[in-house]
């Protein structure tokens, strides 16, 4: 069994609200929810019109990058609704009016437009890749990773312990940094608190070295330890901002089920300033069904959805 404590777990769900979370798979700032059943429109509690949905889709393009296609107006009408009866909006154009007038309701909006699937060691190939470049860095400086689409925190957490493991350590030589444009998600993987139905496809090995189990009225809840919590810095960053809170350069990148929301040419803007901040022999790791072909003069595929700056020495 893992080591037990009854420190106090804050007494919220281990994941997103519901409003958020059709689950974090398809990192990071996304959407790729299952399209809800369309409602016919005198079933609905508001009326949503082709306008409403064209302005959502403006807005959370100019925001955030994310290209929504047609077929997305039953999601955005679900998550959407909720908040104008929570706010006593009557209509879309009220609600959208508010959201573009209050910050604080401006964040909220994003936030229920952004779907976060994800898992502890989601594609574990790239694991093993990075624990072989861990190996080989041989700790002769901070190894940094930037992770860009954190999520609830299984992402940036799965490295951490990569990086434990590969150094054989609770203290190994790695600074990761974990963002995401999402500030529910974020306060989350801050927590480290998780559900054990989150963790349960963890060796029983990784469970009883990187988690803590929750006693009393924690019971069903395991925490990561506070060495993993240690290495990782969260902070918010949109992809679509003119300055990103990072400093290169890193050893590796974590842009993972990200870029698929984007079209061709928000994709080709953000890798081009990926490249200053990779090292010139630095790691590129893309979502399973994401491509950079498209940015070939950026980056070149090692295979297995890992790239390397096309401007890369042969190692």
């Amino acid at each position: 069994m893992t080591d037990k404590i009854n420190s106090p777990f804050p007494r919220t769900a281990p994941t997103a609200s519901p409003a958020k979370r059709a689950t974090i798979a398809d990192t990071r700032a996304a959407l790729s929810a299952v399209r809800a059943p369309s409602l016919p429109m005198q079933e609905r509690e508001f009326q949503f019109s082709s306008s409403d949905f064209e302005r959502v889709r403006e807005l959370i393009y100019k925001h955030a990058g994310i290209s929504l296609s047609p077929i997305k107006q039953d999601m955005v009408y679900s998550r959407l609704a909720r908040r104008l009866r929570a706010r006593g909006d009557r209509t879309f154009a009220e609600y959208l009016d508010r959201a573009q007038r209050e910050p604080e309701e401006w964040e909220t909006f994003v936030n229920s437009l952004t779907t976060n699937l994800t898992s502890f060691f989601r594609e574990a190939h790239h694991f093993e890749i990075l624990a072989e470049r861990l190996k080989s860095h041989g700790g002769r400086s901070p190894f940094r990773i930037w992770c860009s689409a954190a999520s609830t925190g299984e992402e940036p957490y799965s490295l951490a312990i990569t990086a434990c493991e590969a150094f054989n350590t609770l203290t190994p030589p790695v600074q990761i940094v974990a963002t995401d444009i999402d500030t529910n998600v974020l306060s989350t993987a801050q927590k480290g608190v998780y559900g054990v139905e989150r963790v349960e496809r963890l060796s029983r090995e990784r469970m009883q070295r990187f988690f803590l189990k929750g006693t009393g009225t924690q019971d069903g809840y395991a925490r990561v330890r506070p060495e993993l919590q240690r290495l990782i810095e969260f902070k918010r960053i949109n992809l679509l901002d003119k300055v990103w809170a990072v400093q290169g350069p890193f050893d590796a990148m974590f842009c993972r089920n990200v870029m698929i929301y984007f079209d061709k040419p928000t994709q080709h803007g953000i890798l081009k300033r990926f490249v200053p901040l990779l090292k010139q022999d630095g790691l590129l790791f893309a979502g399973h069904s994401e491509s950079f072909l498209h940015a070939a003069d950026l980056f070149r595929s090692l295979g297995r959805t890992v790239y390397e700056r096309t401007d890369a020495r042969a190692r």
